[in-house]
């Protein structure tokens, strides 16, 4: 029941903050990619890139995953490895990445229950670990745009599969800024600001013309 006294400035134990989630990256792999149809494959790796930085300049806990890498699928994104030039790729033979040991320790490992996911493709490797963290009790939060189907179709009804399920949908851009949530957060702001303007199209865009107009501290 609603109770106006209790009504204070403060955010919802539902947002997604640095503290409390991981993000898991499967199988941006060129393999994927080659089948990818549901959208420009050069703004799904831009997506990607973005939501990879995000989680470095957040210094959140991340799991990369590849499946069948040398013997089919090729290497991780490179762009993705370059952000986690130290981090270790969990490879697999399980579509179902929720199915291999070493990947759900790691997912352990954090602590964290907030999953925030992106995959290749949406239909396989991304709605299968999600339904099988649902049903363990994790939140799941899918990055729609730094996934891919193989049909625009095809990645339509995995994400409405996964929402039926308990998933939320996301993009990249938001998860962002829900990280950062206030401009007058000095030690992540000019990390924020660059990443939206490398990734963030026009937005990104806008950054630069505030930043040169207003200042070097223009917000938001």
């Amino acid at each position: 029941m609603f109770d106006i006294n209790k009504v204070q400035a403060a955010p919802s134990q539902d947002l997604l903050t640095p503290d409390n989630s991981v993000m898991l990256f499967v199988d941006h792999q060129p393999q994927m990619f080659f089948a990818a149809g549901s959208g420009d494959r050069a703004a799904v790796i831009n997506s990607t890139v973005g939501l990879a930085k995000t989680a470095k300049a957040f210094d959140v806990p991340t799991v990369l995953s590849t499946v069948a890498a040398e013997a089919f699928s090729g290497p991780i994104l490179p762009q993705l490895a370059e952000v986690f030039p130290e981090h270790e790729v969990i490879d697999r033979t399980s579509m179902n990445a929720w199915e291999d040991e070493a990947f759900v320790a790691a997912v352990k490992a954090t602590g964290r229950k907030k999953i925030i996911l992106s995959g290749l493709w949406t239909e396989v490797c991304l709605v299968l670990p999600a339904l099988s963290a649902l049903e363990q009790g994790y939140e799941v939060y899918v990055v729609s745009d730094a996934s891919a189907g193989v049909s625009p179709a095809a990645h339509e009804h995995a994400l409405q599969r996964m929402l039926a399920a308990g998933a939320v949908p996301v993009t990249w851009l938001q998860v962002l800024l829900e990280l950062q949530r206030d401009w007058a957060r000095q030690e992540t702001y000019a990390a924020v600001t660059e990443i939206a303007k490398e990734h963030a199209g026009a937005y990104g865009l806008g950054v630069v013309y505030a930043q040169a107009v207003i200042g070097a501290h223009a917000a938001g």
